[in-house]
């Protein structure tokens, strides 16, 4: 969790809560130590935020404090509605639990007004029985994505043919109902996309890479704008490996 996400949720617990909260709550529900809700009130008291208590005792917050409203249009509020739809049903359950929270956290900092606009949307996205299932933890790819470690794998190709392959992880990208793993191989020397419902054996590896010029998302991400902007793409022009 980042950190600026971490003193909001402190800020939202905090306000939520009756009665003063020990760092002892805080460190076990978000899953960090003490010492780091303690740097963390700190933070917060100093940022202005009207926080009462001290170590070992336990901490309040004014429940006249909010956070600073986040403004949207109905628009916005459509697409970010439709997006958390699409994170629902299209990836998995923990990552699912992390967009309805996110709503939940939106919805909790609108005002009546915007509210109303939230119950009328109309545009969703649904569960689909064409829905490709895979082998691979969605979530741990996601996370070997974020701490970069190197991952390893067994892949099927479209011609049925399998091999090893070691690559760093660099995004995953979804071309409904296909998600693709897209990563700098070490067997072919190039980037790939790799079809997560073709992977098995999925296995993060002790190994973390460093971000290198000619082999970062970045870099990939140029790539595949290029090649955008001089090909019209079709279904067959994706590089799966």
């Amino acid at each position: 969790m980042r950190k600026a996400e971490r003193l909001n949720d402190i800020v939202h617990h905090l306000r939520r809560m009756h009665q003063a909260v020990t760092a002892q709550t805080l460190a076990e529900t978000l899953k960090v130590s003490h010492r780091t809700i303690y740097r963390d009130i700190q933070d917060l008291i100093d940022s202005g935020v009207p926080i009462l208590g001290e170590a070992g005792v336990g901490y309040v917050i004014d429940k006249k404090y909010h956070l600073p409203p986040i403004m949207f249009d109905a628009d916005e509020l459509e697409a970010i509605a439709l997006g958390i739809g699409m994170v629902s049903n299209w990836t998995d359950e923990k990552f699912a639990e992390k967009a309805q929270s996110a709503y939940r956290k939106i919805q909790a900092t609108l005002p009546a007004p915007l509210i109303n606009e939230l119950h009328q949307i109309s545009t969703f996205s649904a569960p689909s029985r064409y829905k490709i299932p895979w082998q691979v933890n969605f979530t741990e790819v996601r996370e070997c994505i974020r701490r970069k470690h190197l991952v390893s794998f067994t892949y099927t190709d479209l011609s049925e043919q399998q091999s090893q392959r070691t690559i760093r992880p660099l995004a995953l990208i979804s071309f409904s109902p296909i998600w693709l793993l897209a990563g700098w191989c070490e067997l072919r020397g190039a980037y790939r996309n790799f079809r997560l419902d073709r992977i098995s054996d999925f296995t993060k590896l002790n190994t973390r890479y460093q971000d290198e010029k000619d082999k970062s998302l970045a870099t990939y991400l140029k790539m595949v704008k290029e090649e955008e902007n001089t090909a019209n793409k079709s279904d067959g022009d994706c590089k799966y490996s």
